[in-house]
């Protein structure tokens, strides 16, 4: 038995290098340092991450030891570090523990029990060919930010009930959040434009989920609204755009989902589980801060730091993965336990991804990545799985008729 400080020096999860491998950095960590890897969040910010499956579904599990709360975390380090509002205490169903946090997950399984499926195909394809008349001419595109952001954001917007100049001010906010940029700024913006949204859906309700989250019987204050609202916008925009780039650039790099070896390809859903089985979105997160000092597999984890699940580490834990991805009930994508990703999320994130990809494909179905690989450049940060860009080229073509 030992500390989590003797275990080996702290890796840094932040930076560039982890980003551009960070399944070599799985695979070290898994080696030299066990299931529990001491790690640092941000410089000077310490932590520990879960990279053995079957130790994270213990912790995720037992929120009585691991609750999810940083309140008293909070106050150890600075208020200004650009990771705060990823991960800072907010009245919200991600950041509470025991009564609070059932209230504020009732309210949001019903606000998202709301959102017709059927309606969501032709959202996506009311949307997506202005998008792509934007540039379907030039046979060049940067899909991440030209075609994926906005109309994951679009979409999402409308299943809030949120209007496009409202969106745009969380959009910015949003960015700015997974990021890392200034911690004020992007509360401000964000606290601001989602205060607006709420007052909207109070004056004119209708039928989308801002307004079931307003009229829930839990009776939630506007400030309370708002940190509903960011977390939503929170889950609901920058891991499903993730999702479809990372399963975008499967379908476009890897043969078993062409037909250039003259076998029927895979289709998107496979890539999409494979996806979130191998490289999840979030890949570094459900974080939980034990309230006293505590032992599991064989080591002291100190009261109040926080501790942070790795899916993606723990999705490819060689005592786990099999290679065979076609069903993802198993993998930690949503997490699991009390604070899971909610059960009327999952279809519509998926669902979403597969619309969004295929409607692409279906409408420029000759599109190659624009360079190699190994030059993609992936977002430094603790805790996404994120491109900088992804570049494309395809035949110009007309512009597309709704």
């Amino acid at each position: 038995m030992s500390s989590i400080e003797l275990v080996g020096p702290r890796i840094p999860i932040y930076s560039p290098e982890f980003a551009a491998d960070p399944h070599g950095f799985y695979r070290r960590m898994r080696s030299d340092y066990g299931p529990l890897v001491p790690i640092e969040m941000w410089p000077g910010v310490p932590a520990t991450l879960v990279v053995k499956y079957g130790t994270a579904v213990r912790i995720l599990n037992d929120s009585h030891h691991f609750p999810a709360d940083p309140s008293i975390w909070q106050k150890t380090v600075p208020s200004d570090i650009p990771i705060m509002p990823m991960i800072e205490y907010r009245p919200n169903a991600i950041r509470t523990s025991g009564a609070e946090h059932t209230r504020y997950r009732s309210a949001l399984n019903d606000a998202l029990a709301g959102i017709d499926l059927n309606s969501l195909r032709t959202m996506v394809e009311n949307s997506a060919i202005p998008i792509i008349n934007t540039f379907c001419e030039d046979g060049n595109a940067d899909l991440l930010n030209q075609y994926i952001l906005p109309l994951v954001f679009s979409v999402f917007c409308e299943m809030l009930g949120c209007p496009p100049e409202i969106g745009e001010r969380v959009a910015t906010a949003s960015a700015a959040m997974f990021d890392g940029v200034d911690t004020d700024t992007v509360n401000a913006i964000m606290g601001q434009a989602l205060v607006d949204l709420t007052a909207l859906k109070r004056a004119h309700p209708a039928d989308d989920v801002t307004t079931r989250l307003v009229q829930h019987s839990t009776g939630m204050s506007d400030e309370e609204m708002v940190h509903q609202l960011v977390l939503l916008f929170a889950a609901g925009v920058e891991p499903p755009v993730n999702l479809i780039a990372n399963t975008l650039l499967l379908m476009l790099t890897d043969i078993r989902f062409t037909s250039e070896d003259n076998r029927v390809p895979l289709s998107t859903r496979t890539a999409l589980d494979e996806r979130l089985a191998t490289d999840p979105p979030m890949a570094n997160y459900c974080i939980t801060y034990p309230r006293q000092p505590i032992l599991i597999e064989d080591v002291w984890l100190p009261a109040d730091q926080p501790v942070v699940i790795s899916m993606a580490a723990c999705n490819t834990d060689p005592e786990m993965n099999t290679g065979e991805f076609l069903d993802n009930g198993w993998n930690l994508a949503f997490s699991t336990g009390d604070h899971a990703c909610p059960a009327h999320a999952r279809p519509y994130g998926i669902l979403l991804a597969q619309d969004v990809i295929d409607q692409l494909l279906d409408t420029l179905p000759e599109m190659k990545l624009a360079v190699p690989e190994n030059d993609l450049l992936w977002r430094p940060g603790p805790f996404h799985r994120a491109l900088t860009a992804f570049p494309v080229v395809f035949p110009p073509s007309p512009q597309f008729v709704l």
